[in-house]
């Protein structure tokens, strides 16, 4: 086994006999992160619990997202090991991120560092003649499908992928938990220099919650592109990014709730 997958017995019910047997399940575990800065001072961010593996990708994206870093070069070092210390740039106003941040409770990931609900705050801008084809929309969840590797063999684990608006994926990481996985994402662009994403799609695959669409608007995606439903804030957030969003997209159809007119 590896440090994602476990092997759990269980007792399989059926229309027969009560059966014996061991699976395969997903591994959740909890991280401890620790900021610290040039001068020294120490800030612990908390538990983030996460299907271990690209965790360094995970604390740029999360710290990314959250607006306490604007560019890879602000995270000096990421030392991992049972827990993670991150060692910030001096140019990072720590103090103030501090201030800033207060308990959320959502419905994705149970608590946030967000203060408070606010409109999804735009990255760089998506070019005016970007065109999406309704092809390649429809074939983005059979294009994630397939990095899903931890999926395959657990059918517990939730994926995101950075795609081009050709529809090749470019990054793909699974998580335990949706936002997660776009963290992950977020933060393997933020490395490759990908940030702002402005020609690029976020594809994710369960359903899309306001958070999802706040991390992708300050990567400065162009769409995200869910299997599963938004809800009406995430539909409300998209459109004041001017996200497009694409909701059920699978067995080669998908609705669209924001951002029509990129649509081909």
């Amino acid at each position: 086994m590896t440090d994602r997958v476990a092997i759990a017995p269980i007792q399989r019910h059926g229309a027969g006999a009560l059966s014996q047997d061991q699976d395969l399940v997903a591994v959740e575990a909890p991280l401890a992160v620790t900021l610290t800065t040039a001068g020294g001072r120490e800030v612990a961010l908390g538990l983030l619990m996460r299907t271990p593996g690209d965790d360094a990708d995970l604390i740029r994206g999360f710290l990314y997202a959250e607006g306490i870093i604007r560019a890879a070069a602000d995270v000096v070092d990421i030392d991992l090991g049972d827990s993670a210390r991150v060692t910030l740039a001096p140019t990072v106003d720590l103090e103030a991120s501090i201030a800033a941040r207060a308990p959320l409770t959502t419905s994705a990931c149970g608590l946030c560092g967000r203060i408070e609900m606010t409109r999804a705050d735009r990255r760089g801008d998506v070019p005016p003649d970007l065109v999406l084809s309704r092809d390649m929309i429809a074939r983005l969840p059979a294009a994630l499908r397939i990095g899903q590797t931890v999926f395959a063999e657990t059918g517990g684990l939730h994926a995101a992928a950075l795609c081009d608006a050709d529809g090749h994926v470019r990054i793909v990481r699974e998580d335990v938990g949706r936002h997660n996985a776009v963290d992950k994402v977020i933060g393997a662009a933020l490395a490759a220099n990908l940030i702002p994403a402005t020609t690029s799609l976020l594809a994710v695959s369960g359903r899309i919650a306001y958070e999802i669409v706040q991390k992708a608007a300050v990567a400065g995606l162009a769409a995200v592109v869910a299997v599963g439903a938004p809800s009406d804030l995430a539909v409300a957030a998209a459109r004041s990014a001017g996200l497009t969003l694409i909701g059920f997209a699978r067995d080669g159809r998908f609705n669209a709730y924001a951002g029509f007119e990129r649509i081909r």
